[in-house]
């Protein structure tokens, strides 16, 4: 099983240099990819309920900063060698599809192919209203959105003709780096999400989720079986995930859809994730403040990381 960490793009330890740090360090480490989360703006009041904490509210506050992902991963693109550079995920309603691929492949060039595309439709009600998004329609629009992906990224004279896009005999390059194209990794949970990851996806790839491995593994099944009806090869359809992750100081009491504990509980549970097929697992690091946080990434990559 391949591991990955977010990177910390967002709070008051978000900067340039951190960054840099974070994204080097990760490789030196080991680790096969970092990850940069998406939020365009931040409302001061939030009344959507934030679906990946038990408590349902959003976990960054107004007043701190949170970079464009996008950037950053092109930002890290030229700071790095060999860790793949992960997005978790972008949120396709909030751009115009032919400007976030143009961005996409971009970065793709210029990390000689280490981009990985995870997409999404989004969660918060507020931030689509200030942007201009539509909230309702964000799964038709991101269904289109995944749909035209193929014309520009593979036709010399691109057009598409739908309900949200449309566009005639259109040059779109360079085409993407890595061949046929950049790994799509669909985010979200629900059938929704596991319909589109079966129709569109290269993996499904759920997000903070509340459920036991047993229950990802029946979802993921029926991504496969959704895959295969729609005349895809589900083997062609990879399994990944984003989980938080905590240290405690001593054995924590084990929930099994939670990664927090010892060294040794940790293995174990990050070991029954990759039992179940898991190949690519994101890890967030919980911890609020970035000086522990730094301690927790690399005291993994020593204690926790040799032993996967």
């Amino acid at each position: 099983m391949k591991l990955g960490v977010f990177l910390p793009i967002s709070g008051r330890a978000a900067s340039r240099d951190t960054l840099m740090e974070a994204a080097q360090r990760a490789e030196e480490s080991g680790f096969d990819s970092v990850w940069t989360a998406d939020r365009i703006i931040i409302p001061w009041e939030i009344k959507t309920p934030y679906p990946y904490a038990a408590e349902e509210r959003f976990i960054v506050p107004p007043d701190r900063p949170f970079f464009e992902p996008l950037t950053c991963l092109a930002f890290l693109a030229g700071c790095t060698t060999k860790i793949a550079l992960g997005m978790s995920v972008l949120v396709l309603p909030y751009r115009h599809p032919l400007y976030w691929a143009k961005i996409a492949t971009t970065i793709d060039h210029l990390s000689r192919g280490r981009l990985i595309l995870g997409v999404g439709v989004g969660w918060m009600v507020e931030e689509f209203e200030a942007l201009g998004a539509a909230f309702k329609d964000r799964g038709a629009l991101s269904d289109e959105q995944l749909k035209l992906l193929d014309s520009i990224w593979k036709e010399q004279k691109a057009s598409f003709a739908g309900r949200y896009y449309n566009f005639h005999e259109i040059a779109f390059e360079p085409k993407p780096f890595q061949r046929p194209r950049i790994p799509l990794w669909v985010g979200g949970e629900g059938v929704q999400a596991q319909r589109r990851a079966a129709l569109y996806g290269d993996a499904w790839f759920p997000y903070f989720v509340r459920i036991t491995s047993r229950d990802l593994a029946t979802r993921f099944e029926n991504v496969k079986r959704l895959a295969a009806q729609a005349g895809r090869d589900p083997s062609q359809i990879h399994f990944a995930c984003c989980l938080p992750i905590e240290f405690s100081p001593k054995p924590f009491p084990q929930e099994e859809d939670r990664l927090k504990g010892s060294p040794e509980q940790l293995i174990e549970a990050l070991k029954r994730f990759k039992k179940i097929g898991v190949e690519h697992m994101g890890l967030q690091f919980m911890v609020p403040r970035w000086p522990e946080r730094k301690e927790q990434i690399e005291r993994f990559a020593r204690e926790v990381m040799p032993a996967l």
